[in-house]
């Protein structure tokens, strides 16, 4: 496995005392189930067509919590 130099250099400022390969698999493991979840969305779209901004909403709120998902994407855009 490489990585280029530059991501590297600031593993150590990041990594805390879980260390490089904790941190590693870590940030593997999150693309992983993002990706999983892209394949999800990709299918349903793909049999239902586009989310809805209500069907969005829902996954937010199943996904992170009861608090209002619009403001918390508008503040992501």
């Amino acid at each position: 496995m490489s990585m280029p130099s530059d991501l590297i250099g600031e593993l150590p400022s990041r990594v805390g005392r879980q260390g490089v390969s904790s941190y590693i698999t870590e940030a593997v493991r999150l693309r992983l189930t993002m990706d999983g979840l892209n394949e999800i969305v990709a299918s349903h779209e793909a049999e239902h067509g586009a989310l809805t901004e209500q069907e969005i909403a829902a996954a937010h709120r199943e996904l992170f919590g009861a608090e209002d998902s619009r403001a918390t994407r508008q503040d992501a855009d």
